[in-house]
C-alpha cells in the first residue's frame, strides 16, 4: 500500500506540472494577443504642448468669457438700433374687411341697413418733438456701445490673466514632481548602499530598515506631485475651452527680476486703463440720460401722422370706392399723470447716485489692489533673490554629507537632513519663481496694461 500511495502522489504532482505548464502557455498566448491588439484597438490621447504665447492665442479665440463678451456686444448693437428707430419714420400697411348692421339707423333708411367695407391704408408716424426723450435714448445707446468694448477688453484681460497664472502653475508642479522623483531615487540609492554595507558587515539592520522606511515615505510625494500636474493641466485646458485631448506647458520659471513700479505711477495707470472702471463711467453716462428720459414723460410732444389708401363702402346695395388720405400734426401733453413721472425721475436719480457711489468704491478697491500688487511683486522678487544662493549652498552641503557617509564619517541622519534642506530650498525656489511670475501678471492686470 505504501508504494502505491507514493506512486499516486508522484503521479498527482506530475499531472500538476502538466496542468501548470499548460496554464502558463495559455497565459503567454493571451498576453501576446492582448499586447498585439492594444495598438490596434486603442488610441493614445493627444497632448498639445503649448508655450505661453500659444495658450494666449487659443484663449483669445475660444475662451468662453470672451465669447460671451462678443455676444454682449451684439446685444448692445441691437439695442442701439432699437433706440435709434424711435427717431425714424414708422410705416405700416393696414387692411380690413368688415360687415355690420346698426339698428339705430332705421330712422334714416326705414330699416337697419347692412354695411360692408374694405380698407387698405399705408400709415406714417414721425416724432417731431419729444422734449429730448428720443435723442437721450439714442445717446444712451451710443454710450452702451462703448460699454460693450470695455466689457470685451475686460474679458480679454481676465482671460489672459487666468491663462497666464494657470500656465505658470503647471511649470512649478512639474518641477516639484521632478524633485520628488529625484528625492525618491536618491533615497533608493541610499537604501541599496545600506543593503551592500549590511552584506559587508559595516551596517546594522537598523540602518537598512531606516533606509527602507525613507524610500516608502518619499513615494507619496511623487504621487501627489504627479496629481498636481494633472490638476494644473486640466485647469489650463478648461480656460482654453479645449474639449478633446490634453495640454501641457513648455517653458521655464526663470525670469529677469525687476523692481515693481512706484505706487503712484501704478495707481494713475490703473485709474486711466482699468476696463471695469471705464465701463462704470460709461454706465454713469447712461443713467444720466435715463434721468432725462424719465423727466420727459409728462412733457409736451409733437408727432406727425399721415395715411393714404383705398376705401370701399357698401351700404344696403349702394356702394362706392376711391382713394383716401389724411395728414396732421398731433400735440400730446400729459400734464398730470398722478405723479408717476416724478416717481420715475426719483428712481432714475437714485440709480445714478448709486452708480456714482460704486465708482468711488471701485476707486478705493483699485487703490488697495495696486498697493497689494506692488508689495507682492517686491516680496516675490526678494524671496527669489534670497533663495538662489540657498539652493547652491544646500547642494554643496548634500554632496559633502553623501561623501562623508560613504567614507563612514557621517551618519545617515546628517545625510537625510542635507537632503531635506536641499529639497526644501529647491521647492521653495520653484514656488517663489512661480509667485513672482504670477505677481507680475497680477501687477499688469491691476494697472490695466495686460496685453498691451
Amino acid at each position: 500500500m505504501i508504494p502505491m500511495t507514493g506512486y499516486g502522489i508522484v503521479t498527482h504532482r506530475r499531472h500538476g506540472r502538466s496542468f501548470t505548464s499548460l496554464a502558463r502557455a495559455s497565459a503567454i498566448v493571451v498576453a501576446f494577443f492582448l499586447v498585439w491588439m492594444v495598438p490596434v484597438t486603442s488610441q493614445a490621447v493627444e497632448t498639445r504642448v503649448l508655450t505661453l504665447d500659444d495658450a494666449l492665442a487659443i484663449a483669445g479665440e475660444k475662451n468662453r468669457d470672451i465669447q460671451k463678451a462678443h455676444e454682449y456686444g451684439n446685444s448692445v448693437r441691437g439695442k442701439y438700433v432699437e433706440e435709434r428707430s424711435a427717431a425714424l419714420p414708422q410705416l405700416s400697411l393696414n387692411g380690413s374687411a368688415t360687415l355690420g348692421k346698426d339698428e339705430s339707423q332705421q330712422a334714416f333708411y326705414g330699416k337697419a341697413p347692412e354695411q360692408y367695407s374694405r380698407v387698405v391704408d399705408l400709415t406714417l408716424e414721425q416724432p417731431l418733438y419729444t422734449w429730448g426723450k428720443v435723442s437721450a435714448a439714442i445717446r444712451a445707446a451710443e454710450v452702451g456701445l462703448k460699454t460693450a468694448d470695455e466689457q470685451l477688453r475686460l474679458a480679454r484681460q481676465a482671460a489672459q490673466r487666468d491663462v497666464s497664472v494657470a500656465f505658470y502653475d503647471i511649470l512649478p508642479a512639474k518641477e516639484l514632481h521632478r524633485l520628488a522623483v529625484q528625492n525618491h531615487e536618491q533615497k533608493s540609492r541610499h537604501r541599496d548602499e545600506a543593503h551592500r554595507k549590511l552584506a559587508a558587515g559595516v551596517a546594522t539592520d537598523y540602518d537598512v530598515l531606516a533606509a527602507d522606511v525613507a524610500v516608502e515615505n518619499a513615494r507619496p510625494e511623487v504621487i501627489r506631485s504627479e496629481n498636481r500636474i494633472r490638476v494644473a493641466r486640466e485647469r489650463l485646458r478648461f480656460l482654453l475651452a479645449i474639449d478633446d485631448g490634453e495640454v501641457d506647458a513648455a517653458g521655464t520659471l526663470e525670469s529677469r527680476i525687476s523692481p515693481p513700479p512706484a505706487y503712484t505711477d501704478a495707481l494713475n495707470s490703473a485709474r486711466d486703463r482699468r476696463p471695469e472702471l471705464a465701463d462704470l463711467r460709461y454706465r454713469i453716462g447712461i443713467y444720466e440720460e435715463l434721468v432725462t428720459i424719465a423727466d420727459a414723460d409728462n412733457k409736451p410732444r409733437l408727432d406727425l401722422k399721415a395715411g393714404a389708401g383705398w376705401h370701399h363702402l357698401d351700404v344696403d346695395g349702394t356702394r362706392d370706392d376711391g382713394a383716401a388720405w389724411d395728414i396732421g400734426v398731433y400735440l400730446t401733453f400729459p400734464f398730470f399723470d398722478g405723479l408717476k413721472t416724478s416717481g420715475r425721475v426719483q428712481q432714475a436719480r437714485s440709480d445714478l447716485a448709486t452708480r456714482q457711489i460704486e465708482e468711488k468704491k471701485l476707486l478705493d478697491e483699485i487703490s488697495l489692489e495696486v498697493r497689494n500688487a506692488v508689495n507682492s511683486v517686491r516680496e516675490a522678487a526678494e524671496i527669489v533673490a534670497a533663495l538662489g544662493g540657498t539652493v547652491r549652498q544646500a547642494e554643496r552641503l548634500l554632496q559633502m554629507a553623501e561623501k562623508g557617509y560613504e567614507y563612514g564619517v557621517k551618519i545617515r541622519l546628517e545625510v537625510e537632513d542635507a537632503q531635506l534642506n536641499l529639497l526644501q530650498a529647491q521647492s521653495n525656489l520653484a514656488r517663489a519663481r512661480r509667485d513672482y511670475l504670477s505677481a507680475q501678471v497680477d501687477m499688469d492686470w491691476t494697472m490695466g496694461r495686460l496685453g498691451e
